[in-house]
């Protein structure tokens, strides 16, 4: 899947600026966007495994960001895994 995730559906709460794209509220967003289609692909292709090793990569990547921003910004830590409803 080289379909490119459309920035300007971000919700504004995640954004610190006008043009964000690139803080790791945002990217953690995106992720978690690329994360949901591709379990949704899977779920009719279960033979995909390129689709499967993509997934496992983008999750990986995910939990490296909520990692990182807990420890660095723990309250917006708790509010950003709570709105993409992600198991911590």
């Amino acid at each position: 899947m080289s379909k490119k995730t459309n920035t300007d559906a971000t919700p504004e709460s995640f954004k610190l600026h006008d043009t964000d794209t690139g803080s790791v509220e945002v990217q953690i967003w995106l992720l978690t966007e690329e994360i949901t289609e591709l379990q949704w692909h899977l779920a009719l292709h279960k033979k995909d495994f390129d689709a499967k090793r993509s997934l496992l990569k983008k999750v990986a990547r995910r939990r490296a960001f909520l990692k990182y921003l807990k420890s660095k910004k723990l309250s917006t830590y708790n509010t950003i895994s709570k709105s993409v409803s992600v198991k911590v």
